[in-house]
Order: structure tokens, then C-alpha cells, then sequence
């Protein structure tokens, strides 16, 4: 693997305090090109545009994918990368469903771990602060026929990030516009996932709701995700998230928070959940939480949820099973208590 180190690193202009989520980012970042049916040797040099030609097949037809990852920082000042098998394997799914060539293990590990290497400096080792990790894959082919590439780049950029949300959200359930279909792309991080669904949220946020409530694009009558995370309620004392689908994102996050709930003896069911059953849960006072998980936001509560023009408040509790479960992951995450599930590699 080919290392070009930068001479002038931009770390000491950056206000860390104030970090806007994904729009500063560290010093390197990995390339790798897929020609002739085979990954090439990857190169580490300095962050830096790209260069294409308008006839670049991404530009066109959207083959594209991506995955979002985090490294934390301990007391130690060692990196803690979390569950990278799993966001690795998820990309590859992703590859075969878009028809984009898989990525070698040994590129996407040794690659991360020398451009981590590299960039430690930018992981502050504080609570809140971590590295998120965008690594991506897109057709680089000159050529604007509707099929699938022949060439595509793979690359890994980093952004330092302290928290998404600053505090707990308001949620509107659309009944219009849809995330994902049955038998689509919805189960994989297609970039064009995302772009469909600025619009619908850009309408949400302009009433003064922070995300949209995705339901199912036959009769918007269950509940599938949430903006960019999948949902939870707590309905008397149980957990409840939407069983998975190939319209809904199976995050890395929401396999954790499952498995750390089931840990701490919290009764969870991973089944369809409808709209008119959480209204009745609310009306019932039964609605006792309901949070995200992601990797960008970890856990975030939601004070409301709106359906049409009736605003559903949820109570605050006590001992709330979201903050539980949030700092079991994020000791878990800084290496404040042992890793007993082995999700955390340290580099």
C-alpha cells in the first residue's frame, strides 16, 4: 500500500468545541480503483478533490454506496473501532445488490487501519467526541449507457464529530412519501436512498419537526424507520422495534442496543408494529419512550410524535430504558468497562 503523508496538516484551525457533524474532515483519506475485474493497490494521500469526467457513470445513474462507522478514543488514548465486521459486511451486501464488485477484507481493513493510524490525532480521547469513518464505493466509468460499470473507486474519508442531536427530537409520521419498497434497495445503503428522501424531511423540518416517520409504502399503516435510524417504543415495560425487512436498514447500532437490552433482562419483540397501535398505546398512557438509534445519533429520545395534526407527547421517566442502554454502549464504546460481546478492535 502506497503512503503519501500531507507536509501541512490543517488540525490546529479546527475549533473542536464547535464541530458541525460531517462538514470537517481530517487529513487523509484511502483511494482504491477497481479495473480489468481487479482491486488495484490502494493509496493513502491527502485529503483532496477528485477528479471525473461529466460522462462518469455515478453522476448518471446513482451506482453508489456507502457505510458509516465510528472510532473512539479510552483513557489510554488507544483507538476503539466498533464492529467494523459488521459495517464491512453490510458494504458487500450492498456491492452485490447495486452490482458493484465486492471489497478484498484485507483492503478494507488494512486500508482503515493505516489511515486511522495516520489521523489518530483527529479522535479527541473526550466523552462525546469520536472519528466517524465514510467508507464509499461508486462507478468511475466514462460511460452514460443504463448499465452497470466496469470501473469503480473505493475510498475511506474521516470526520471528527461530537453529538448529532443536542437534545430529544420531534417526529411527524408521513403518509405520503416513502422511504423503501418491498423487493427494493431499502435494506442496503444505496446513496440514492438517501437523496429521495431529503424532500419529504425538508417539508417535515420546515413545520418544526426534526425527522419524518417512514411507514410502509403499500398502506403507510406500519411503522418501518425513523429519518436515518430505526425506532423503539416502550410499551408498559416492553421494548418493541420493527422486525427487519428488505425495506428497512438493519443498523449496527440497533443490533446492540437488542443485544444489551436482552443482557439487562429488558423484554424486547422485533415484530410489525402499526400506527394505530402506538396511538392507542398513547391515548392508554402506555407510550411510556420511544428513541433512535444510529451510528451518527447512538441513541436520541423523542419527546413527540405527531400523526396528522395531533401531537402525542411522551413522557419523561425516570430511569429511561434509552439512556440505560445508551451508556452501557458508549462505556462499551470508550472502553470504560470490559467488552464482554468482543465488538470493539483496538488499533
Amino acid at each position: 500500500m502506497k503512503i503519501v503523508k500531507t507536509s501541512d496538516s490543517r488540525i490546529s484551525s479546527i475549533d473542536f468545541s464547535n464541530l458541525p457533524f460531517g462538514r470537517i474532515f481530517s487529513d487523509h483519506m484511502l483511494e482504491c480503483h477497481y479495473k480489468d475485474e481487479e482491486w488495484l493497490e490502494p493509496i493513502i494521500k491527502p485529503y483532496g478533490p477528485i477528479s471525473m469526467y461529466p460522462g462518469t457513470q455515478v453522476l448518471h445513474y446513482g451506482q453508489s454506496i456507502f457505510e458509516g462507522m465510528k472510532v473512539f478514543k479510552n483513557r489510554d488514548n488507544e483507538l476503539l473501532f466498533f464492529r467494523p465486521k459488521e459495517n464491512f459486511k453490510r458494504l458487500n451486501r450492498s456491492a452485490i445488490r447495486l452490482s458493484i464488485p465486492e471489497i478484498p477484507e484485507e483492503i478494507f481493513f488494512n486500508g482503515m487501519k493505516e489511515l486511522l493510524r495516520l489521523d489518530h490525532v483527529w479522535c479527541k480521547a473526550e466523552d462525546g467526541y469520536s472519528l466517524y469513518v465514510r467508507p464509499f464505493i461508486y462507478s468511475s466509468s466514462e460511460w452514460i449507457k443504463a448499465s452497470a460499470g466496469d470501473e469503480f473507486t473505493f475510498m475511506i474519508i474521516t470526520t471528527p464529530t461530537i453529538n448529532y442531536y443536542t437534545g430529544a427530537i420531534d417526529l411527524v409520521i408521513e403518509q405520503n412519501f416513502s422511504r423503501a419498497t418491498r423487493g427494493g434497495v431499502g435494506h442496503i445503503k444505496a446513496a440514492g436512498n438517501y437523496a429521495a428522501s431529503f424532500y419529504p424531511t425538508k417539508i417535515a423540518n420546515s413545520k418544526g419537526f426534526t425527522q419524518v416517520i417512514w411507514t410502509d409504502s403499500k398502506e403507510h399503516k406500519y411503522i418501518e424507520e425513523s429519518g436515518t435510524m430505526n425506532i423503539w417504543f416502550r410499551i408498559g415495560d416492553k421494548l418493541i422495534t420493527p422486525s427487519l425487512s428488505d425495506s428497512i436498514l438493519g443498523g449496527v447500532t440497533r443490533d446492540s442496543i437488542l443485544e444489551l437490552a436482552i443482557d439487562e433482562g429488558i423484554e424486547v419483540e422485533e415484530r410489525d408494529i402499526s400506527v394505530s397501535e402506538i396511538v392507542e398505546a398513547s391515548n392508554n398512557n402506555l407510550l411510556l419512550e420511544a428513541f433512535g438509534t444510529g451510528t451518527a445519533v447512538s441513541v436520541v429520545a423523542v419527546q413527540s410524535i405527531t400523526l396528522n395534526n395531533d401531537k402525542m407527547f411522551i413522557p419523561q421517566q425516570l430511569n429511561p430504558y434509552s439512556m440505560l442502554l445508551k451508556k452501557r454502549l458508549q462505556d462499551i464504546q470508550y472502553g470504560r468497562v470490559d467488552d464482554n460481546f468482543n465488538w470493539t478492535i483496538k488499533i
